[in-house]
């Protein structure tokens, strides 16, 4: 049977997995400088049989692994990329393994471990029963940077997917059926004229004026936008010294909404506020456009198979070593944090799970007007290809995205535990898409129901290539 195959398969091969993720964990390479992540996964799957397609889109970390032919076609979304600043030991009290390192705040080293041992499993199970279809692990860079995917799909390396698979360690095991925020990814360059301060200030146009300016234009916007519009920002650039006139000064934005349609307007309006800016101050100004991803949308289809195939497969098993560290870790939130993350659990799945370190529930939540507060660039995927997205417990309960504590449970045998039951669920749900070709259909026909009134067009500007060097840390 196919998919007892696949499963033994991982079963027997879970040593390998773990170093992968390991691997990963330990390169901890921030997103479009993922060259060594990518590299091990790749060195794996080459092993395993699969035809690589290095370098795609423009981007040197990006890749296709590929095995068999035909339709269906089944993509595998992987992803590998880690936080700045976020390095940690596999340690529940916060001590950085290489401080101000990046550090895999996210878990994408499980991530992209487990898609690959789903991947792999699947390929063992075609081929010793003979099944026809293709299916393809894409390695996708920079997800934090919500750039991989974007380049990926307006370059066309989805066009002829049929199906597209995703997860994300996270702290429980469910099936959502919210979506994400779309968002632009934007930075803002004033040029002034530089003088000294003291000496002869009315010489000099100051260029970080114009930029807080700005960012007080903006704070006066957000009472002006839907609720439920987020505008962020940082100054990566106020200047050299106090006593001279900066000639230089940018701000890096990020404009998020539940829509697309939103983001534009929103955007639109954001620009008069830099012209503003520049109009006060005699300065001027120039944009770079890094990034903008679309809004998710998860295939009703798909997520029920991927919510059967979960309660096939089961949670993970803790033993008490994982327990007691999840205790630990639990201790180092902020007050109060892990009981709102036992309340909101409560509200939305109706579990309680009081008492608990590690959750042991299986969820959905099939609500799909509720809008995450996060935004990814599997959002744009889901545009062109009928994709689902999956979650499975592999850190301690209530622990907070892009944390210390999240690097923790992702280098140690929470996190392989979590990585492995998602490996089995790609393989147990790839397998049912290649043996029925009425559910392949059935996906496609709800992705029109989904999309038919609002085509997909892409958020990149014309001849927009990857930020490679802009956006490195």
């Amino acid at each position: 049977m196919a998919k007892q195959t696949a499963l033994n398969w991982i079963d027997q091969n879970t040593s390998e997995l773990v170093k992968l993720s390991d691997a990963i964990w330990d390169y901890a390479e921030a997103g479009f400088l993922e060259h060594k992540s990518a590299g091990a996964q790749i060195a794996l799957l080459e092993k395993h049989g699969f035809t690589i397609e290095k370098g795609v889109a423009g981007m040197p970390t990006a890749f296709v692994a590929s095995y068999g032919s035909g339709q269906p076609v089944i993509g595998l979304l992987g992803e590998y990329d880690a936080l700045p600043g976020l390095s940690q030991k596999v340690h529940f009290e916060k001590e950085a393994a290489s401080p101000g390192a990046p550090g895999h705040g996210c878990g994408h080293n499980l991530l992209g471990a487990g898609t690959v041992g789903g991947a792999i499993a699947t390929k063992v199970a075609m081929q010793q029963q003979g099944l026809q279809g293709t299916i393809r692990y894409y390695g996708c860079p920079a997800e934090e940077l919500l750039a991989g995917k974007v380049y990926m799909v307006r370059d066309g390396l989805f066009d002829d997917v049929d199906i597209s698979l995703a997860w994300h360690p996270f702290s429980e095991t469910a099936v959502n059926w919210d979506t994400s925020q779309a968002m632009n990814s934007v930075v803002f360059n004033f040029y002034g004229r530089t003088s000294h301060a003291a000496g002869d200030p009315e010489s000099g146009r100051s260029a970080l004026d114009a930029v807080e300016l700005m960012n007080v234009g903006a704070n006066y916007l957000r009472e002006h936008v839907s609720p439920d519009v987020r505008i962020h920002y940082v100054i990566t650039d106020g200047g050299g010294e106090p006593n001279v006139v900066p000639a230089h000064a940018k701000v890096w934005y990020y404009v998020r909404a539940p829509l697309w349609e939103q983001v534009e307007e929103v955007y639109a309006r954001l620009q008069k506020v830099a012209e503003g800016a520049a109009l006060m101050t005699e300065t001027s100004f120039d944009i770079t456009f890094l990034t903008g991803c679309y809004n998710t949308i998860q295939n009703d289809v798909i997520g029920q198979v991927l919510l059967d195939c979960i309660h096939e497969v089961g949670v993970p098993q803790w033993d008490a070593a994982e327990q007691e560290f999840a205790r630990k870790i639990i201790a180092s939130y902020q007050p109060g944090h892990y009981d709102k993350a036992v309340a909101s659990f409560k509200r939305q799945y109706g579990v309680d799970l009081s008492g608990k370190y590690l959750n042991d529930a299986i969820v959905s939540f099939t609500d799909k007007t509720k809008v995450s507060p996060g935004s990814t660039d599997v959002g744009d995927v889901s545009w062109v290809v009928p994709t689902a997205q999956f979650n499975v417990a592999s850190s301690a309960i209530g622990t907070p995205g892009h944390s210390w504590q999240f690097c923790a449970a992702s280098g140690m045998s929470i996190g392989h535990k979590g990585m492995l039951v998602a490996a089995k669920v790609f393989a147990l749900a790839t397998l049912r898409f290649l043996a029925d070709a009425n559910l392949v259909t059935q996906a496609k026909l709800a992705f029109q129901a989904d999309t038919q009134d609002t085509p997909y067009v892409s958020p990149l500007p014309t001849g927009q290539e990857p930020p490679l060097t802009t956006l490195q840390h």
